[in-house]
């Protein structure tokens, strides 16, 4: 297993900063990609180590430590999910005195881009050294953080058989994706769902639920951007009595910025939100990652409790738009 550059508790003294980079990054020159990233910080007057790490749990481990140690700042390098296993560990201690660092080396970048983290790894690495400290929400179901989306339904299913043709097959991710997604739609599964948002009850019986840490637009060429991770509440997105051709018109709809128009489409928001079904377990997508929960699903935002490093508001003003559309949203980012 990938080992540390630096030891933390070596005689050279706490680091400024401890990066947990995913291991996969840099198309198969992690080592010069770690060594690159120690340099770049060391530009900025920061002694920083970067620890390979093999894979999620092993993330979570160097972000405990780091958190254990008082570091100021844990990087993770890596796509929204791996930001995810390390923000949750910083989420998680009450006690921490740990500033998040965002490296986006993954595909997607949900949560670099709603904050307007530069992309390029050098201009992130500055950011860090450079930027400022601000307090962003996140999202909880049944107690395990968020801080993009979670979802339910197709997704979920699609993101299992994924990995299955992944680990069965050796496909790619996003041809195992394609194919796993085409075999959901085959099969079009339903959930019969009663949701309850701020008192008043749902039901739906739908393809998919998502649930978004803070509001996503739905309009014009900004939709499935937030503009803010900090405004306290959940958004919940949800269709219904929609068919196969139904969710096509959906997806036509998005890619146009018409989804508040479509009579087939909620959205809501709210800090809580309760989703019962019938069954007793179900596949839980959050930020990609899925788990099988046990029912009640109970959803809250959790204000102000991840404090993370983004650009000066002159900087984070002039960055240009980016963004994904709600679609590839629900695809999710290791």
């Amino acid at each position: 297993m990938p080992q540390s550059k630096q030891n933390p508790n070596s005689s050279q003294g706490r680091p400024d900063v401890l990066a947990a980079i995913n291991a996969k990054a840099g198309g198969g020159h992690a080592e010069e990609l770690a060594a690159h990233i120690t340099r770049e910080f060391a530009k900025h007057g920061l002694r920083a180590v970067v620890h390979l790490a093999a894979g999620g749990e092993d993330m979570i481990a160097t972000a405990r430590r780091a958190v254990r140690d008082k570091v100021a700042i844990v990087a993770v390098g890596g796509g929204d999910g791996s930001v995810n296993a390390v923000a949750s560990t910083l989420i998680a201690d009450p006690q921490c005195e740990s500033a998040l660092g965002v490296l986006p080396l993954g595909t997607l970048n949900h949560f670099a881009k709603d904050l307007s983290i530069p992309l390029v790894l050098e201009d992130a690495i500055a950011n860090i050294a450079t930027g400022r400290r601000i307090r962003v929400d996140s999202g909880e179901v049944n107690g395990v953080p968020f801080i993009n989306n979670s979802s339910l339904g197709l997704y979920p299913d699609i993101v299992r058989e994924r990995e299955k043709q992944q680990a069965r097959l050796g496909r790619g991710k996003w041809l195992a994706f394609s194919w796993a997604a085409m075999g959901a739609l085959r099969r079009y599964p339903f959930l019969r769902v009663r949701m309850r948002v701020e008192g008043q009850d749902h039901w739906r019986r739908t393809p998919f639920v998502f649930i978004g840490n803070n509001e996503y637009l739905m309009s014009g060429l900004d939709i499935g951007k937030r503009s803010t991770l900090m405004d306290g509440k959940l958004s919940l997105y949800v269709c219904h009595r929609t068919g196969r051709l139904g969710l096509l018109r959906l997806a036509v709809n998005a890619l146009l910025g018409r989804l508040r128009e479509a009579h087939d489409f909620d959205a809501l928001t709210a800090t809580e939100i309760l989703i019962e079904t019938h069954k007793k377990r179900l596949r839980v997508a959050t930020d990609g990652e899925v788990t099988i929960m046990q029912t009640p699903l109970r959803y809250r935002i959790r204000p102000a409790s991840l404090e993370v490093i983004v650009p000066p508001l002159e900087q984070a003003a002039a960055a240009p738009e980016e963004q994904p559309g709600m679609l590839a949203k629900l695809w999710g980012d290791d």
